[in-house]
């Protein structure tokens, strides 16, 4: 029996994923996978059974990822599952950020009595007048799912979009409409936009505070800026600056900080960005789905620490070998199986970094002793042996 445990309440359809092979419960300890959302793994004490975490949604800032590549803890993430809650998302910010919409209605709630409502609403709907979108020009920073999604609809709605995405893949192109105008650089997307929106991962070392002062005064006067991806990405103090002075319309921001939440021309919203039921069972299935295909067969796919690798089961036995990607490595672990009599009848090896996975299928069984012998070569993290 697998025990797979919840750190955040998952949505159920997951029980229709997993079989009754495994074990499902928020109360399971020693675990070897582990299923969460939101919840902060920084200081969490991890079972030395657990050999995956999968979390059911995109960013993975709440796990320690590189520490758990050191412990063979492969850690999952689910790309896209939620692309469209947040695509929908970012078009309502755009008319969020067009139109007056939240101050006008923050306004009639103080008309509640008014004898003369309908005169005072039409007097007063002036001053919360806007503009249109169609027309307008979008700047997409990240052209990954959400970026293409919300670049798409964007254009359907009239706009001129701009995208800026340095590690745009082919496959990641071809779902891009024709009209997306890729540009080369953050400089030249910034003059050209009236509004832009953010869909990259958050990278401390990399990115952080990316939306700065100096990204803003590349910018029209009067632009929006739009943030479902991570708060982190934007400079507050430069933004809250610039709203202030009337060169930033409005900011529309998915990630409320204390500094923000009552600046005049800023609106926040609580993470909404994957916040539909649709989004979370979505979610949900594609990260049992990720735990399952691990435990069981040793393939990865999404994840965010080890590289991806598969193989189609066709042998009795499977090694999965985490190791450090380093040179000669490959031959000591074949070498040692070739050296113990078993014969390898497939193989897969893929790097990405530091890490690598190596998957052997054999038609005998592999023996203990051999796991032991290959586990204990320089640079093995972990191996397992799947029948």
């Amino acid at each position: 029996m697998h025990k797979i445990l919840t750190l955040n309440a998952i949505s159920p359809v997951i029980n229709d994923v997993f079989d009754e092979n495994y074990n499902i419960s928020a109360d399971n300890a020693n675990p070897e996978g582990i299923l969460l959302r939101s919840f902060k793994m920084h200081d969490y004490s991890l079972s030395p059974e657990t050999i995956a975490v999968a979390r059911a949604g995109a960013g993975t800032n709440n796990i320690p990822v590189d520490a758990y590549a050191e412990k063979g803890v492969v850690v999952f993430n689910t790309p896209g599952a939620n692309a469209n809650a947040v695509k929908e998302l970012v078009i309502s910010a755009l008319m969020l950020g067009s139109r007056k919409i939240v101050d006008s209605i923050d306004w009639v709630k103080t008309l509640k009595g008014d004898p003369d409502l309908a005169k005072v609403v039409e007097k007063g709907k002036a001053n919360f007048a806007g503009q249109e979108i169609s027309g307008k020009k979008l700047g997409v920073i990240g052209l990954g799912a959400i970026g293409a999604l919300v670049a798409n609809a964007a254009i359907d709605l009239g706009m001129q979009v701009y995208g800026y995405d340095p590690y745009l893949s082919v496959y990641a192109a071809l779902r891009l409409s024709s009209q997306v105008k890729i540009v080369k650089s953050l400089d030249e997307l910034a003059k050209v936009s009236d509004y832009v929106t953010i869909h990259i991962p958050y990278i401390a070392d990399q990115n952080k505070g990316i939306i700065d002062g100096k990204f803003i005064a590349n910018m029209k006067d009067g632009a929006v800026i739009i943030n479902c991806a991570r708060g982190e990405l934007v400079n507050n103090a430069d933004l809250i600056s610039a709203v202030n002075d009337g060169k930033i319309a409005r900011y529309i921001c998915d990630f409320p900080a204390d500094e923000l939440i009552g600046i005049n021309n800023v609106i926040c919203t609580p993470h909404l960005g994957a916040s539909t039921a649709e989004a979370e069972d979505n979610c949900a299935v594609m990260a049992a789905k990720q735990l399952i295909d691990y435990i069981e067969n040793g393939n990865i796919v999404n994840s965010v620490n080890y590289p991806a690798c598969s193989m189609p089961r066709s042998s009795k036995s499977r090694l999965v070998v985490l190791h450090k990607n380093v040179n000669n490595i490959l031959a000591q672990i074949t070498g040692k199986v070739g050296s113990e009599g078993i014969n390898i009848a497939h193989l897969s090896n893929q790097s990405k970094g530091n890490y690598a996975v190596t998957l052997i299928d054999t038609d005998e069984d592999i023996p203990a002793e051999t796991v032991e012998h290959i586990s204990a070569l320089a640079d093995i993290i972990k191996v397992r042996v799947i029948k």
